[in-house]
């Protein structure tokens, strides 16, 4: 059976969630890897995004706002409001993309590059890459380890290796920092993180 980008990226997604399942209230405010992001910006980055790539990928990416940060205020039970939204919008991320690949319809994602829409297949290597990396973000910040499948890490590198050198995408408030140095013998995702600007041995 040919394993399609949406069902790696289907793979990505249930990787995170046992990570954002362990997250608790008391962690949110957590520092990460995201420079000037803790634990609860980046959460409300993901679900977010993932909403967001489920309306592109409906045909809905122009619309206003579609790929805001999705907002988590603080309650006792923020935690599990996290996680509802969390699975919620993955699942309606695999839904949308499973739909998506099957279409020839471009996917409008403003946010990348405006008035660009992408084939299919790019939208969803472009979360693909969003996804894991997040998850590793995720998990350093709580001082876990973040075990990638070396094949899902090959995939997760290639998108890597094609992320442009432009300072316009790699500066300070942008997704990704400048490349650190390659070292060709860590496992896939290792070098996908110091192509993206990160440090794979991150610590708080």
């Amino acid at each position: 059976m040919t394993t399609t980008l949406a069902s790696r990226h289907s793979t990505a997604l249930a990787l995170i969630a046992p990570v954002v399942a362990g997250i608790g209230r008391e962690q949110l405010d957590l520092p990460t890897p995201c420079t000037g992001w803790d634990l609860r910006r980046l959460l409300s980055h993901l679900i977010g995004q993932q909403y967001g790539f489920a309306a592109a990928a409906r045909g809905h990416g122009d619309r206003p706002g579609v790929f805001a940060d999705h907002p988590l205020i603080d309650s006792p039970t923020v935690a599990f409001t996290a996680l509802a939204a969390f699975a919620d919008s993955a699942r309606e991320l695999v839904d949308a993309f499973a739909a998506a690949e099957l279409s020839d319809r471009a996917v409008a994602l403003p946010e990348i590059l405006p008035g660009h829409p992408f084939p299919p297949a790019q939208a969803i290597a472009f979360h693909l890459l969003d996804t894991v990396v997040h998850g590793w973000d995720l998990a350093a910040a709580l001082g876990q380890p973040f075990h990638c499948p070396d094949d899902l890490g090959e995939v997760v590198l290639q998108v890597a290796r094609a992320v442009p050198v432009d300072p316009a995408f790699r500066a300070p408030g942008r997704a990704f920092a400048p490349a650190r140095t390659l070292v060709e013998l860590l496992p896939p995702l290792d070098r996908a993180l110091l192509l993206l600007g990160r440090d794979p041995y991150w610590l708080a």
